[in-house]
């Protein structure tokens, strides 16, 4: 099913290319931990990384509101894997605040745009997405929810349009027209597919219409600025732009189905995503669905208000009401028809399993998004906790999916559930 490896290189020392931040991360013993408890969390990110598939990782860990582990390992930009264009780029270590983009990650947190527009009387979740964008409501999609488009039940899970170029992405307008005039005979929220790309411009257009203003602007004033975050934005400001981590296509080539499956999901082919997420014109654009960057504190930051009941340093971003809205399970634990994995959702997010989940054993409360198949970012109220797991490897490589699995198993193994 795969061929060709391609890794970047791994330095002996790893503790070369690690960054810890002391002045951040408090006692684990405050917070019912221990020291080998935090150590064995990062020993298992350092496995990961000397698998040679991730050039760059950042996580954040908070325990009941604290920080327990806020590190970094590898470089931002500069070590590529062999033969890739950027050979030549000056090595630049990556930081625990270094900006790197959240691609699928970002809908969790656009998701609760939309949420906070019913808290403020401005919609219903149960209203038709032709209410507010009557180009939308027709060809099958006249019966679609707000619901369902952030449960991806909507039946629209892709553009309708064969191998689009990768810039069709930057253009907005264009691709709410293509959205607007496409057809589904899914349009009754029968089935489960994941929408990767679709789902997120439709609810961005549904904010700037009821709003008014720019989805740029709606993300800065309800989350970004009350957490306090420099980045947390569509894309990024041109000042911005060379400090964030570069993504690098890594490991096996994947072939059929791999390819397939990927580039259904995606609309793209999944080799060309991390160049182009490099461009300046990526990062200068807004894809509700996947160009939020972020620092990997930041995203824990918002993780964390989340499980304070939409709380964060005195500053109440969320009604309680809204949190237990967006995170309740919208449907059964099912076959996604677009990823074909076993997934629940609610209303904007990934949801846990009492057994084994993308957020750890015994972790049937947890709640987070996946970002383009390593990043993974999550609350777990049960362990009360917040992760932000973030990295720069964008691959489908085989050696990938145990290194990841052991991450997910010990940061739940090693947080205790407490309630």
């Amino acid at each position: 099913m795969f061929k060709k490896t391609n890794t970047i290189s791994v330095p002996k020392n790893v503790g070369s290319v690690t960054h810890v931040d002391t002045k951040a991360e408090i006692s684990p013993y405050d917070v019912s931990m221990t020291r080998d408890n935090v150590e064995a969390i990062w020993n298992s990110v350092e496995s990961f990384y000397r698998t040679g598939l991730q050039p760059g990782m950042t996580m954040v860990v908070r325990r009941q509101g604290e920080v327990v582990l806020k590190r970094s390992i590898g470089h931002a930009r500069g070590n590529p894997p062999p033969n890739h264009p950027d050979q030549d780029t000056d090595q630049v270590v990556m930081t625990p605040d270094t900006p790197i983009c959240l691609f699928s990650a970002s809908k969790a947190i656009t998701a609760m745009l939309v949420h906070k527009l019913q808290e403020l009387g401005k919609l219903n979740l149960n209203d038709t997405v032709g209410t507010y964008i009557p180009e939308f409501a027709c060809n099958g999609k006249e019966n679609i929810t707000i619901a369902q488009v952030l449960s991806h039940r909507a039946g629209v899970p892709q553009i309708p349009i064969s191998n689009p170029h990768p810039s069709l992405l930057f253009k907005w307008d264009s691709v709410i027209d293509l959205i607007n005039s496409g057809y589904t005979k899914r349009g009754d929220g029968s089935q489960q597919a994941y929408h990767a790309i679709v789902g997120g411009y439709i609810l961005g257009e549904l904010v700037q219409r009821i709003t008014g203003v720019s989805i740029e602007e709606n993300l800065a004033r309800f989350i970004a600025k009350p957490l306090g975050a420099k980045y947390l934005t569509y894309g990024l400001e041109k000042q911005h732009q060379q400090t964030a981590a570069y993504n690098y296509s890594t490991g096996a080539t994947p072939v059929f189905p791999i390819n397939i499956l990927a580039k259904r999901a995606l609309n793209i082919d999944f080799e060309k995503i991390a160049s182009i997420s490099n461009t300046g014109g990526f990062m200068d654009a807004s894809i509700p669905a996947g160009n939020i960057y972020g620092t990997a504190d930041e995203v824990c930051r918002f993780y964390q208000m989340m499980l304070d009941d939409g709380e964060f340093n005195g500053k109440q971003l969320f009604n309680p009401e809204t949190i237990k809205l967006a995170t309740r399970p919208a449907g059964p634990l099912t076959i996604d028809q677009t990823l074909m994995i076993p997934i629940r959702f609610s209303t904007g997010f990934m949801l846990g399993e009492s057994v084994f989940s993308l957020f750890g054993v015994k972790a049937a409360k947890a709640y987070g998004h996946l970002g383009l198949i390593n990043i993974v970012t999550w609350a777990d109220p049960a362990r009360d906790i917040s992760v932000a797991f973030l990295n720069t490897g964008k691959s489908l490589d085989p050696r990938s999916v145990p290194a990841l699995g052991k991450v997910l198993v010990s940061v739940s193994s090693n947080c205790s559930i407490l309630k």
